[in-house]
């Protein structure tokens, strides 16, 4: 993890540059597809949804979320990805509501930046190398 610096316009841009977004997608696809069929199942998206922090947090503090509550948030984001309904998420499903999900936090940030923790191999991640490498080139 590492401590970094956006805004809304670091995530547009990155969503922007087609090639760039794509690359990092099918990567992160590609990595949560651990049976390589080419689909993502809910065990399969299980762990990138663990990853997320989807309740809130008191002050900062961690609060013991109720199991029970936690698994419906999860099923209501696999369903979120799964457009056709049909139990598995593909390429294109994945990739659109990626990018849905990006550009609302692109909006929710707005122009003014925040630092942020993010995961190395992060989507967010990858937006934020992309700009920094642009401004030193």
């Amino acid at each position: 993890m590492s401590v970094e610096i956006l805004d809304g316009a670091t995530i547009v841009n990155f969503l922007q540059d087609e090639e760039a977004f794509s690359v990092s997608v099918l990567n992160r696809f590609s990595h949560l597809d651990t049976d390589n069929d080419g689909l993502l199942s809910y065990a399969e998206m299980l762990k990138e949804l663990q990853s997320l922090r989807v309740l809130e947090t008191h002050f900062g503090i961690d609060v013991e979320p109720d199991p029970d509550e936690l698994a419906r948030v999860y099923e209501s984001l696999f369903v979120q990805f799964d457009h056709n309904l049909n139990g598995t998420i593909d390429l294109d499903e994945f990739k659109k509501e990626t990018k849905q999900m990006m550009l609302a936090m692109a909006d929710g940030l707005g122009f003014l930046p925040v630092q942020m923790v993010l995961e190395e191999d992060s989507i967010l991640k990858k937006a934020v190398e992309r700009e920094s490498n642009k401004v030193a080139a």
